[in-house]
């Protein structure tokens, strides 16, 4: 397989201030394109693009911060604008912004649910409105969406989480007719297990959630999927990729 040359191109990031989506930029920057990442705290944006700098601090150049919380539509469309203004277009946007709640129904807050709707579906939805008619204006690209095996694979405790999972992999299929004969191709990877500290506290106690164990998928190997995804022939689309632990720990 051919390795992806993003020099030239462009790409938005969001939740890209660490785990995964810290992940993606790195690769992408590795592979010579320029990043936008979005984040909602500033502080974690600068201490990424520090990380980001630290093999070679001309890439700073190539790094735009987009702090915001994409559960916005006016943040969601200023990153877009933001990024496009700084680099001149837009090639790739990568949804890997999400949060996690972690209760029973009758337990969940109404804002815990909104939160977990607000920036795992509407985000998405919010960011490829935005960047959609920036794609067409290159004549095409590629969005990226990072969705969980929760999707399809439910557990007590996690109705937000694995709703707003299986309604992303339903847009994400829905997005990709609607915009592959404007060459914009759709794809959607569900990771399972990976070690990161996404979630917070409220993960761990449910179990899902234990950053450290050797056996789960690391965040980089899921930027190695999403560099393949963008290495793909322009005549093939991996519309759909799971990943789960090739040896998951025995119960």
């Amino acid at each position: 397989m051919s390795t992806y040359d993003g020099n030239g191109k462009v790409a938005i990031v969001t939740g890209g201030s660490r785990g995964i989506g810290l992940a993606i930029a790195e690769a992408l920057l590795t592979a010579g394109a320029s990043v936008t990442i979005t984040g909602r705290s500033q502080s974690h944006l600068d201490g990424a693009r520090e990380t980001l700098a630290k093999s070679d601090p001309s890439r700073s150049d190539r790094v735009h911060l987009a702090q915001g919380n994409v559960a916005d539509p006016a943040a969601a469309q200023k990153a877009v604008a933001g990024t496009v203004e700084r680099f001149g277009g837009l090639d790739i946007l990568v949804n890997n912004a999400g949060v996690g709640e972690f209760a029973t129904v009758a337990e969940m807050s109404i804002e815990q649910w909104q939160d977990v709707i607000g920036t795992n579906l509407n985000g998405v939805f919010y960011c490829c409105h935005a960047a959609i008619p920036e794609l067409k204006t290159r004549g095409g690209g590629w969005i990226i969406n990072i969705s969980s095996l929760a999707g399809k694979n439910a557990f007590a405790g996690g109705a937000a989480y694995c709703a707003s999972k299986a309604g992303l992999n339903a847009f994400s299929e829905s997005l990709m007719q609607d915009v592959r004969y404007d060459d914009i191709r759709v794809s959607y990877v569900m990771p399972g297990s990976v070690a990161t500290e996404f979630g917070g506290r409220s993960a761990k106690d449910a179990g899902i959630n234990r950053p450290g164990e050797e056996w789960k998928i690391g965040a980089e190997d899921v930027a190695e999927v999403v560099m393949d995804l963008l290495a793909t022939p322009a005549r093939t689309l991996p519309s759909r990729v799971e990943m789960r632990p090739s040896r998951p720990k025995k119960e």
